[in-house]
């Protein structure tokens, strides 16, 4: 893992806030999760295909850890990749997909189905990104038609399922589609979760699981956030061809889906990383979403209440806002969330917090942000409004032009957004 730089040196309240990070990250790191999960017969032949953040790191792992032939390839973003031995490692677009992308499902898809013919075992990695570095839309929707839907999608504040159930009535990959090409050969399904309830169905789009969603489902939500889809698209949903595998009837009896880490259990590591270190802990769960700047405002609330009670400790939580893009800032959900949280604060309150995503991507800025109350103070001292930043959805410059800003490469993993709030920063 690579270290967390800023561009101003903590003080003690977020050095424990980035240590608490690093903890989430390092509990989802495929070279300590995966080898668990595999097979005991690690000696016979396998062909590895993959998708995601983490695609390289658990292609990395796999070939450590398999004794027997190994071959195939695995998709990750541009700037993922790493040495994965026997796996070759392509990289591609997110979170919109590009020409590379396009191959790379045409590819999938092809290496799922002569697996197939040859009678092989299948493993399939997946991790969060994986439903835009994998595109195969069905014939008559051009990857521009579906780029154009999935960048309105992303901007309209929909949630990953919404959006994901859209990904899989517009793709010959997604929606169980896989399984059904890999039928009957053995699947091994690897994944990391980074979405609500850590449903299958839903990571990367769940190609090789079951859709309970519907095509009028998919049309729904293009209608609750008014996305104004090309012609070919809707005519596409609207025909029964584009409809997905369903749980009953379908050939999923050759998948063994396998979740080799989760935000649960990522946050837990958190969490006794906290006690360890003395703190009280008020977790929230893994599992909040809803708009970032509500959250955010929501969490002040909570944090004033008990620090007014006298309380002294840290709040954690996890999982996926959204965002809805008001301007061309440099803002992702987490600085969003962060932002809202100290717009609700008085610049000498005894609060710190940071927001990050376990990706190492906020948006199009850093990793996510950070306060202490020396932050909130400087911040009052140059006269910087942080509704401001809200409003254009340009929260990174807010805390990089205060030097809190978390700058950091890709974690190599993925099990969505960590938030902490200290509570009594100073006496900790």
């Amino acid at each position: 893992m690579e270290d967390l730089s800023t561009h101003a040196a903590p003080g003690r309240p977020a050095t424990l806030l980035l240590r608490l990070y690093s903890a989430m990250v390092e509990a989802a790191d495929p070279a300590r999760v995966l080898p668990a999960h595999l097979p005991e017969d690690r000696d016979r032949p396998l062909r590895v295909t993959g998708a995601g953040k983490a695609a390289a790191s658990m292609a990395a792992a796999l070939d450590r850890h398999w004794r027997g032939p190994l071959s195939g390839w695995v998709v990750t973003p541009y700037g993922h990749a790493m040495p994965a031995g026997r796996v070759e490692v392509r990289e591609a677009a997110h979170p919109l997909p590009d020409a590379v992308a396009l191959e790379a499902g045409r590819a999938m898809l092809e290496s799922v189905r002569a697996a197939s013919r040859a009678g092989e075992r299948l493993v399939c990695l997946l991790s969060g990104g994986a439903s835009s570095l994998s595109c195969l839309p069905p014939r008559g929707v051009s990857l521009a038609a579906k780029r154009e839907v999935m960048d309105l999608l992303l901007r309209s504040g929909a949630g990953i399922t919404e959006i994901n159930c859209v990904r899989k009535h517009l793709s010959l990959l997604k929606g169980g589609r896989l399984a059904q090409a890999a039928w009957p050969c053995p699947v091994l399904c690897l994944g990391i979760s980074d979405v609500p309830l850590d449903d299958p169905s839903v990571i990367g789009s769940g190609p090789f699981s079951p859709d309970p969603g519907t095509r009028s489902d998919a049309l729904a939500v293009l209608d609750r956030y008014a996305i104004p889809a090309p012609a070919v698209v809707r005519a596409w949903l609207e025909d029964p061809a584009s409809e997905s595998p369903k749980p009953l009837g379908g050939r999923f009896e050759h998948v063994d889906y396998r979740l080799i880490a989760t935000p649960a259990t990522a946050l837990a590591a958190a969490s006794a990383t906290a006690r360890r270190l003395g703190l009280a802990v008020l977790d929230l769960g893994a599992e909040l979403g809803g708009d970032a700047s509500s959250l955010g405002r929501a969490h002040a609330a909570l944090a004033l209440d008990r620090l007014s009670a006298g309380w002294c400790g840290v709040i954690l939580s996890g999982g996926e806002t959204g965002v809805r893009v008001n301007g061309a800032g440099r803002g992702g959900r987490n600085t969003t969330y962060l932002a809202a949280l100290l717009d609700q604060l008085g610049p000498e309150v005894d609060i710190a917090g940071l927001a990050a995503d376990t990706d190492g991507v906020d948006g199009s800025g850093g990793a996510g942000a950070w306060f202490d109350p020396s932050v909130l103070a400087s911040a009052a001292a140059r006269g910087l409004a942080v509704s401001s930043f809200i409003e254009r959805s340009d929260t990174h410059a807010f805390f990089a032009t205060l030097g809190a800003a978390l700058e950091r490469r890709p974690t190599l993993t993925n099990v969505n957004d960590f938030r902490a709030v200290l509570v009594g920063a100073s006496r900790i």
